[in-house]
């Protein structure tokens, strides 16, 4: 049996490696600190990981797709950057995010380097695809940019309805994972119709770590979360728990609490025990059971997708790869 947490590993360090020596001896200092601190953080490299299993499981060389996978990497870091300056973020995973340890201006400077280094590595690709690869990469960009964008404009808004949110979380957070399945595929030379399989594939998978991620935000142990529980609650953010709640509580009381938790011109303080009554809410309204209901739906149409997959040599690393993401706690 093959131990796909092994590879998983093998996978993440040749990532690293690569993403270390993109900076390795470069100057100013004051440009490439900032950024090498940030790619050196050791993440779980989820979306470098889903393009190299998905060349792999598609025939592919995954060597081959390396610099593909790292470029993605930087592509996500260059977003955590640039939200952090937006969301006015002091810290990420318990570390000082760069522009409080710099400034700003260090940290804007910083993600816009990162795009040029991405494209540097992405340009590395052997494939006769290669055109596709970089249309799939630049139109990622522009998506998660949108994504952001309508986040944004969410925040501010207090009639924010489900499928607006449902469709803000596919651009920013399933496309991204839509272009490294995509480009793992290319990578590999499948065929278009296995290429738009990986896609919806991809969409479905994101869009159930997304909601997972929602609600791990109230029910994950902090220690491992890496950040205070009630985080989006605390910023009033708009997820699929606060929205679907909306849809669920039926009690003018517990209505008015949290339409007072979640009012956007409301700057007081949200404390934990606010937190813990909102919790309290969505327990008794069956929020947290539908938010897990959700999530086991959309990842099982993820798992669909792969089924649907023609001439693949390996169906079952993609499905353990959905069940790693989606099971994990933190």
């Amino acid at each position: 049996m093959t131990d796909y947490f092994k590879k998983y590993d093998i996978y993440r360090a040749k990532v690293d490696k690569i993403l270390s020596d993109v900076t390795f001896g470069r100057k100013p200092d004051s440009l490439y600190k900032p950024v090498d601190y940030i790619l050196s953080w050791k993440g779980k490299r989820i979306r470098p990981a889903l393009l190299i299993f998905s060349c792999e499981a598609m025939g592919g060389n995954p060597d081959l797709s390396l610099n593909a996978a790292a470029a993605i990497e930087i592509l996500h870091n260059f977003t955590l950057v640039h939200d952090d300056i937006m969301d006015n973020a002091d810290t990420r995973r318990g570390r000082e995010t760069i522009h409080k340890k710099w400034n700003t201006d260090t940290a804007i400077l910083a993600g816009d380097e990162m795009i040029g280094l991405a494209y540097s590595l992405l340009i590395k690709t052997e494939s006769k695809n290669i055109s596709k690869i970089f249309e799939s990469f630049n139109n990622g960009i522009i998506e998660v940019c949108e994504g952001q964008a309508f986040d944004k404009e969410y925040e501010k808004s207090a009639d924010v309805k489900l499928d607006e949110y449902l469709m803000m979380i596919r651009k920013k957070t399933s496309r991204l994972l839509e272009v490294c399945a995509v480009i793992g595929g290319y990578i590999a030379d499948t065929d278009t119709q296995n290429i738009d399989v990986l896609k919806s594939y991809a969409e479905n998978l994101g869009t159930a770590f997304q909601i997972n991620d929602d609600l791990l935000d109230l029910t994950a142990d902090e220690i491992d979360f890496g950040k205070k529980i009630g985080g989006d609650i605390r910023e009033r953010k708009k997820t699929y728990l606060v929205l679907r709640a909306n849809e669920l509580v039926s009690e003018k009381q517990d209505l008015n609490f949290l339409k007072n938790i979640f009012d956007v011109k409301d700057k007081t303080e949200i404390n934990d025990s606010d937190i813990n009554k909102v919790k309290e809410i969505y327990i008794k309204y069956g929020v947290i059971e539908d938010t897990k209901k959700q999530i086991s739906k959309f990842t099982e149409e993820a798992k669909n997708y792969i089924n649907k997959l023609t001439g693949i040599s390996d169906r079952e690393s993609l499905v353990w790869f959905s069940e790693m993401l989606l099971n994990r706690n933190y």
